[in-house]
């Protein structure tokens, strides 16, 4: 079977939750027995997110296969267990850097190289190719933005050419807002109306409208709806504010939205969708049994978005100890030795967060420091892990001066080092070591009993490293290396030997947590905790 192409949009307002309707809507077509795809297409000119500023864009998410992607690929695989790769995430500055190789190359003959047709062709090629591959049924394309905006309109205009080409086999699935304005004491749809007008003047007809909403949508305000908007008044679909983001499919469910779009897309609905898992996650989430405070020191605290997989990471740990995870976010720029036990002191567990930089870097030094000598449990990951080894470093070898050479280029105890074979890169998205690398664990380590197997994949995404020059060091004083790449030696887990859990991974377990598969080190951290709140209790009667 051809595979069918499903197209989301956004218009009003961005941050309505496109991902995040895509993903449920691939889960509910997913549970139905389709093999489901999504891909995300980002207006921007960046050729991708790597390096862009997190208080812009969040998080930047990476692939098994080293893509640095946006952060709502985050949500597809967390949602539907299904790893996604550099195809799911296409930006416009890499659709321009193919169309001008290719020019420079002379595959045009000469050609004026104009928008329509050449940079339509070449996002349009992109958009099919997940689809071609034979792997997928469904392919639900998310195109970043919102309608209207001038970065977005070549993207629309793909839209309208596959809309046309296609015929049946593509669907678009408009999200808009209606707004609640407390002054009139009703819901308003002109909002709605003018964004499904803006897309009708691009030449695009929505066929699904996904109305994000504060309250309930009445069958009259439906009707208006889809009166006004050329839509079946069963493909107004509510999209009320949630609790969490995991109600979402369940909420998509009731509203019937995957049947509405399979019989759009001329498919047929086969069995019911099977949410029990889902459902059994989601009573756990809403009905913990135990609860631990657990603090994330960042310097990207004010955006929560940064941490994304994290703060979600705990969300699935927690759900596997039948546990609340409160998040505290601690500014790392703020700690110092004289409130630094105020901050951390009641804490059940703490983690460091990644970053690049030196901004921060001497708080998470001092909060590492306090939680080591306070028996705290302790997870660092990517530089988390980096500034436990410095601060190891400091203060229990009483080496002063240690630290990273991306920090202090001159230090005589460089324990984090820039790798050898990168030094030669100059271009800054080139340094890095991407995606999934091997890791061998140490038998009878924490990092062993957690994944309780010897050979482990992580996700990667840093340039510098544990410096094996000072191994023995770190060793014989009690910072044991647990796990390490067997291709180079490259020290990846360390752990503190006379701790109760201190753990600093190199690599981003984060990327890898899923509703159906919690990642062992979050689980594993925050079983660390409730026993740390356990002792506590004890304590205390």
């Amino acid at each position: 079977m051809a595979a069918k192409y499903i197209f989301v949009t956004g218009g009003v307002t961005s941050s309505l939750g496109k991902g995040i309707i895509s993903a449920s809507l691939a889960k509910l077509l997913q549970g139905r027995g389709y093999s489901v795809t999504i891909q995300k297409f980002d207006p921007y000119i960046n050729v991708d997110p790597g390096t862009l500023n997190p208080y812009e864009h969040g998080e930047c998410y990476v692939t098994n296969d080293g893509a640095e992607t946006d952060l709502d690929l985050g949500h597809y695989e967390r949602f539907l267990n299904v790893p996604t790769s550099q195809a799911n995430n296409v930006t416009t500055g890499r659709i321009y850097q193919t169309v001008i190789n290719k020019e420079r190359e002379g595959a045009y003959l000469g050609k004026t190289v104009q928008i329509i047709p050449h940079v339509t062709d070449e996002i349009k090629r992109r958009m099919m190719l997940l689809g071609e591959s034979g792997e997928f049924e469904i392919v639900i394309t998310e195109i970043g933005g919102t309608v209207g905006d001038i970065e977005s309109l070549p993207y629309i205009e793909t839209v309208r050419q596959l809309k046309w080409e296609l015929g049946s086999s593509a669907l678009v699935i408009h999200l808009t807002l209606i707004p609640y304005l407390s002054a009139a004491g009703e819901l308003k749809t002109k909002p709605t109306q003018h964004s499904v007008k803006t897309m009708l003047e691009l030449g695009v007809q929505p066929d699904v409208l996904v109305c994000r909403t504060e309250r309930s949508l009445s069958t009259d305000l439906r009707r208006k709806v889809a009166l006004f908007c050329n839509v079946n008044v069963n493909a107004v679909i509510e999209s009320i504010d949630a609790e969490t983001i995991y109600d979402v499919p369940l909420m998509m469910y009731k509203e019937q939205l995957d049947k509405v779009v399979l019989n759009k897309l001329k498919l047929p609905l086969k069995q019911e969708p099977e949410l029990e898992l889902w459902k059994a996650f989601l009573g756990k989430l809403k009905n913990p049994i135990h609860e631990v405070r657990i603090g994330l020191v960042g310097k990207y605290v004010e955006l929560k978005d940064a941490y994304k997989s994290i703060a979600e990471a705990f969300i699935h740990a927690g759900v596997a100890n039948e546990c609340k995870v409160r998040l505290e976010w601690i500014h790392s720029e703020k700690i110092d030795e004289d409130n630094v036990a105020s901050k951390l002191g009641h804490l059940q567990g703490v983690l460091v967060a990644p970053g690049f930089g030196d901004r921060g870097i001497e708080g998470k030094i001092t909060a590492i420091r306090f939680v080591r000598e306070n028996n705290i449990p302790f997870l660092g990951i990517c530089l988390g892990m980096q500034c436990a080894v410095i601060e190891f470093a400091r203060n229990v070898l009483g080496w002063k001066d240690a630290h990273s050479t991306e920090m202090n280029p001159n230090t005589k105890h460089p324990v984090i080092d820039f790798m050898e074979s990168q030094k030669k890169i100059t271009a800054k998205g080139g340094t890095m070591r991407l995606g999934e690398y091997g890791c061998q664990l140490e038998k009878g380590s924490k990092a062993y009993q957690v994944y309780g197997k010897s050979r482990i994949g992580e996700r990667h995404r840093h340039r510098y490293e544990f410096n094996n020059k000072f191994l023995k060091d770190f060793t014989e004083a009690g910072l044991i290396p647990s796990g390490t790449n067997p291709d180079n030696g490259l020290v990846e887990i360390v752990e503190a030997k006379n701790h109760p859990w201190f753990v600093g991974v190199q690599f981003h377990p984060e990327y890898k947590s899923t509703v159906e598969n919690p990642h062992p080190l979050f689980v594993r951290f925050v079983k660390a905790a409730m026993e740390k709140a356990k002792v506590e209790v004890a304590v205390r009667a």
